[in-house]
Parts: C-alpha cells; sequence; structure tokens
C-alpha cells in the first residue's frame, strides 16, 4: 500500500466521519418533534430504498436463506438495540458528549474479543481498555444516584454495536456486506414501525423534519460507503486514528448549532478515551507486525 493510497483512504475515513456526525446532527435536530421509533422508521425507510436500489444494481442481493446465519441474526439485534439506544442518547446528550462516548467501541471490541473470542490481549492493552473506561465515566459523571438514563442510552449503544462489529467477524465469506446492509436496514425499519404504537403514536412531521431525515439517510449511506472505500484505500493501521475526527465534528456542530460547550471534564475525558484508543491501535499493529515477522522468518536448516 503505497502513500497515495493511505491519503486516499484517510481523506475517504474523515468524509466517513463528516456524514456520520452530520447525520446525527440531523436525528438530533427532531428528536423533540416525534418519537426514536417514528424518526428511526422515517429514516431506515428512506435508507432501505437507497441500499436496495445500490445493491440491485450492483447485483449483490442474494436469497434470504444465504443471510439465515446465526451470526448475521445477533449482528442485526445488536445492530437495532444500538441504534435505538443511541438515538434516544441524541435526544437526551450533547451531541459531543455522545460521540465522545462511542470513540470507547474499539476498546470495547478489542474487549470482546478476548472474553469471548479467545483473542490474545496483553497487559498493556488491558490497562489501555481500564483508561478508555475511566475517560467513559469522566465523560458522564454519573451523581449520587448512578447514571443517567441518558448516559445508560449511549453505554447500551456502544455495547450493541461491539457486539455487532464481534459478529461480523464471525460472518462467512461469501454473502456480501451491501446484503447484509440491505437485511439490517429492513430489520431496524420493520422493528421501528412496531414500535411507533408503544413508543407514543405517529407524530405530525413537518416538511424540514422529514427533509432533515432524508438529509441523514443520505449521509448515513454516504458513511457507510466511504467507510468501505477508506478500508480498501489504506492500511487499517495508518487510517484508523482518523475515526477520531468525527469528535472534531461533533464539537463544531454542538457549539455552533446546538450551544453546547464542552466543558474541562468533557476534553478530560475525551483526551483519555482517544489516547487510550491510539495506544490500542498502536499495540495491535506492533502484536501484527512482530507475527508477520516470526511467520517469515526462515527455518533453521
Amino acid at each position: 500500500m503505497n502513500a497515495t493510497g493511505n491519503g486516499r483512504g484517510a481523506l475517504f475515513m474523515v468524509i466517513a466521519m463528516a456524514g456520520f456526525t452530520c447525520n446525527d446532527a440531523l436525528v438530533k435536530a427532531v428528536t423533540a418533534e416525534m418519537s426514536v421509533a417514528q424518526i428511526m422508521f422515517v429514516r431506515g425507510l428512506m435508507t432501505t430504498v437507497l441500499v436496495v436500489v445500490i445493491a440491485r444494481w450492483m447485483g449483490v442481493l442474494v436469497p434470504l436463506r444465504v443471510l439465515l446465519q446465526p451470526a448475521v441474526a445477533l449482528r442485526v439485534v445488536a445492530e437495532i438495540l444500538a441504534s435505538l439506544a443511541y438515538v434516544s442518547a441524541l435526544g437526551a446528550m450533547p451531541l459531543a458528549n455522545t460521540a465522545a462516548i462511542l470513540q470507547a467501541l474499539p476498546l470495547a471490541v478489542t474487549l470482546g474479543a478476548a472474553l469471548f473470542l479467545g483473542e490474545t490481549v496483553g497487559w498493556r492493552r488491558w490497562l489501555a481498555i481500564f483508561a478508555g473506561f475511566v475517560g467513559v465515566l469522566i465523560v458522564i459523571r454519573p451523581g449520587p444516584d448512578g447514571f443517567s438514563p441518558a448516559a445508560v442510552y449511549v453505554i447500551a449503544s456502544v455495547v450493541g454495536a461491539a457486539i455487532r462489529d464481534l459478529c461480523t467477524r464471525r460472518i462467512s465469506d461469501d454473502v456480501p456486506s451491501l446484503a447484509i446492509s440491505v437485511f439490517t436496514a429492513v430489520s431496524i425499519t420493520i422493528t421501528a414501525a412496531a414500535l411507533i404504537g408503544p413508543m407514543g403514536g405517529w407524530q405530525p412531521m413537518s416538511a424540514a423534519a422529514f427533509a432533515k431525515l432524508a438529509g441523514a439517510s443520505v449521509l448515513l449511506l454516504v458513511g457507510y460507503q466511504t467507510i468501505v472505500l477508506a478500508m480498501r484505500h489504506g492500511e487499517i493501521s495508518f487510517i484508523a486514528p482518523f475515526r477520531y475526527t468525527s469528535l472534531l465534528w461533533a464539537i463544531l456542530i454542538g457549539v455552533f448549532f446546538f450551544a453546547e460547550v464542552p466543558d474541562l471534564w468533557m476534553t478530560v475525558g475525551v483526551s483519555i478515551i482517544v489516547a487510550s484508543g491510539l495506544y490500542t491501535f498502536y499495540r495491535e499493529n506492533r502484536r501484527k507486525a512482530k507475527a508477520v515477522a516470526q511467520e517469515s522468518r526462515p527455518e533453521p536448516p
């Protein structure tokens, strides 16, 4: 992988993070007008149409039986729970705070891989995971009564997203990624439709709110596609740290559009989370490089 490829990968990663964060901002902007279920249904319906059109154009739609795997099913359930929790958190917590806590996802995935997939994690990465979760606690700052509902929502979204990513590793290679996206989008939309009644019923939707959700669905698709391009063009060890540009987007949008100014504790917590994540990436890259060097070492005569 040359420097040009890494540069393109980094650019795609920055675009992906901007897409995801702007999607979050548009969703946050309509949380006062309608329920979480209605937001997810409207956005999910539009996203589903876009993804199905693209998947059909690319010829990657597969029979349903191909997708009926335990790993795919659990991934979809985890994605639904993560989406419900995260949209709920967006309506109750500053955008930068939710984005900051979500940066603990790589640490949660590393923890899950060690506990459930048997992957080896050295003591340095264990310390980084611990430090990262301390950073999360600093951002959340639980009071005397414990965690607020908003904090519980965003932590639940991290857990759900970690389960989703771990399940993705177990899905067989013959299942196209875009087909999984179609199945996931359809499942989220159907689930959200079923929850509209229990979560307050359908609320009248203004043209402005519809436009925001339409924009959110497009940005969500942009994010998903550009992150795939990022992975294909650049080395993961080089482009992974650019995930943290989402924090810059979240802070800027929070300040200029929601009047949310990060305080000192938020800054400290974010710094710890980012430092822990970067160190985890660094240790993982060293471990892989060492393993490759040992495999390529010639056997003694």
